[in-house]
């Protein structure tokens, strides 16, 4: 606990992360505020009595999970990030088939600007097509949740509903920028942790659950948890000789000895985003079967329950898919090969050059399977708890394991090493402050002459 304490005073005397992780609260704390504003002209009343009524699951449950509760109380933020989700997915397929969008990749910083400009523009899209859907859907076919559905309140509702999600999008990009931690992660976790306290008090007021099978539920939790840190933090170590062509004056290493390092491939590369695009892609299904001329179709019906076989099957499969994908965008083997041959590396029985890279490309598609299918499982996971009674309350068993339990490790863990490398280079800001280095008094550091 003493260094729980220590940790919050080291941040705390550390002003630009002070500054950031102000910055950052703030910003959601507008998120958070936002989620509560009613769309004008709905009685928020009447659509809680609706989902009472129908006793929760389906889509509304998966989208009030990662809105706050905010699509449920049809609020302005109602749409959440997702709009925003769908289109940098539609974007980063698109990277693969055409030649404009491959140019843009590859112009680097400028380019990443413009393909940035274009996910907005089709996140508009997205939304301007999804408002009208959910306020028809969701809303105005609720009895009483809008007492005058007229052709100015769809107009108003839907610019309001396409405003919110560009606040939202902007609120992400400036906690990434000016805060601490990805914004849209961020805002996407703090939707999902506010509907956790609630979650539990439902199971645990169940009249199905008693006080030791609610223990044995928290520990069950507790134990997947880890699994799922284990599975984020999980690295394969490529050892790396590092050969010192001249020796260092005042070094113990002779001339042209070799130091052992590594190169550290996480088994998950690609984090929590494998989770997120296949979600987004998940709720198309769920949306169309909100409309009443495809309420009736078997296919649709069949990947919109989301406890069912061929829903979880497929969303398994996405995730796969989506994990090798992601990874091949984010991990280059032939930028790391490159890297160690320019810098006199090398891996201990592998030529420099393209055998590397090779070794590099067959180990990462090596760890990224078996990680890839843990990843799955972990998501369909409260599928199978709910469906086999293992826990009684789904809201509840939305968090055993799932989208929600691996976006909020996934988050959290990604934020904290943030933190952890502000505290660093403030300890290093400080050694070098102090103008001499013990035993290196009046020598060049390991023998580097200005």
């Amino acid at each position: 606990m003493g260094r729980f304490f220590k940790k919050l005073r080291d941040i705390w005397a550390h002003e630009e992360l002070r500054k950031r992780l102000g910055i950052t609260l703030g910003f959601i704390l507008v998120y958070r505020i936002g989620s509560f504003i009613v769309i004008p002209g709905v009685d928020s009343d009447a659509l809680q009595e609706q989902m009472s009524a129908l006793g929760g699951g389906g889509l509304g449950s998966i989208l009030s999970l990662f809105t706050g509760g905010a699509f449920s109380r049809a609020s302005i933020f109602a749409l959440g990030i997702m709009p925003y989700i769908s289109a940098s997915i539609i974007m980063q397929l698109m990277g693969l088939a055409v030649p404009t969008i491959q140019k843009m990749q590859s112009e680097g910083e400028s380019g990443r600007k413009k393909i940035n400009q274009w996910t907005r523009f089709l996140t508009i899209a997205i939304t301007l097509v999804q408002a009208p859907g959910y306020l028809a859907s969701s809303v105005v076919s609720v009895p009483g949740a809008v007492a005058d559905p007229s052709g100015f309140w769809w107009f108003s509702a839907v610019l309001i509903l396409t405003s919110s999600t560009l606040l939202i999008m902007y609120l992400g990009e400036r906690i990434t920028e000016r805060g601490v931690g990805n914004g849209i992660s961020l805002l996407i976790m703090i939707g999902i942790i506010a509907t956790f306290p609630q979650a539990i008090i439902q199971e645990f007021n169940h009249p199905d659950t008693n006080f030791f099978f609610f223990l044995v539920e928290i520990a069950a939790l507790l134990v997947v948890i880890g699994l799922s840190v284990a599975l984020v933090q999980a690295v394969r170590r490529v050892p790396v000789e590092m050969t010192r062509l001249q020796a260092n004056p005042g070094s113990y290493m002779p001339q042209g000895a070799a130091a052992r390092s590594y190169i550290p491939l996480k088994v998950n590369s690609s984090g929590v985003m494998p989770i997120i695009f296949a979600q987004a892609i998940m709720f198309v299904p769920l949306y169309l079967t909100q409309s009443e001329s495809l309420a009736d179709n078997e296919v649709l019906i069949a990947l919109g329950d989301f406890n069912g076989f061929w829903y979880n099957l497929l969303f398994f499969l996405m995730i796969v898919a989506f994990t090798y994908f992601y990874t091949a965008i984010t991990v280059n083997p032939q930028q790391m090969a490159d890297d160690l041959k320019r810098q006199n590396n090398f891996v201990p029985g592998v030529k420099p050059g393209r055998p590397t890279m090779q070794f590099l490309d067959n180990v990462i598609s090596k760890i990224t399977l078996p990680g890839a299918i843990f990843l799955g499982l972990i998501a369909i996971l409260p599928a199978i708890v709910f469906t086999l009674n293992l826990t009684h309350a789904q809201a509840f068993s939305i968090f055993f394991g799932g989208t929600s339990l691996l976006i909020m490790v996934g988050v959290i863990l990604d934020t904290l090493q943030q933190i952890e490398s502000y505290l660093l280079s403030r300890q290093y800001d400080s050694l070098m402050e102090s103008g001499k280095l013990r035993g290196r008094q009046g020598t060049s550091v390991s023998g580097m002459a200005g």
